[in-house]
């Protein structure tokens, strides 16, 4: 009998951090080959005004803060003369998340460089929907990639 409850008691104890004796996983399911463009130009404008020197300074290479990453400052890869891109392999499915681009070319439209369209995830046009955290509230873009491969916003 005390070897039964002993063997109970292990088994609980196994189960209590695992999720393979629930039959269920907390981890949500996540795509691959998710790819965020940009299309701006790769060359810094010249016609930015001196007020957009700080920006500039600021925004350093164009890049992405991800939801899914914490807002981790993400730089994308230059295709010029007018996109950048990056592809991502851990976007959660069925999950609203967000994400803003930062460009230098936007200072003047934007004191922090956000950017507020010529957005795509898997050539889907996103419209700017949301705010994100950064230098307080910033423009991003919010969607929900499906199983089935679709983008909503």
């Amino acid at each position: 009998m005390r070897a039964l409850a002993l063997s109970t008691l292990t088994l609980a104890l196994i189960c209590s951090g695992s999720s393979a004796c629930s039959g269920s996983s907390s981890s949500p399911t996540i795509a691959q080959n998710v790819k965020l463009v940009f299309r701006g130009s790769t060359s810094r404008r010249a016609d930015l005004p001196a007020s957009a020197d700080a920006c500039i300074a600021g925004v350093g290479l164009t890049h992405t803060h991800p939801s899914w990453r914490a807002f981790a400052s993400i730089p994308l890869t230059r295709v010029p003369p007018d996109r950048y891109e990056i592809i991502f392999d851990d976007v959660p499915i069925d999950a609203p998340v967000s994400f803003r681009v930062n460009d230098q070319n936007s200072c003047d439209q934007n004191p922090t460089g956000a950017v507020t369209r010529n957005v795509f995830v898997n050539d889907v046009e996103l419209r700017q929907n949301t705010t994100t955290p950064g230098n307080g509230e910033e423009p991003g873009f919010a969607f929900t990639l499906t199983a089935a491969g679709r983008i909503t916003q």
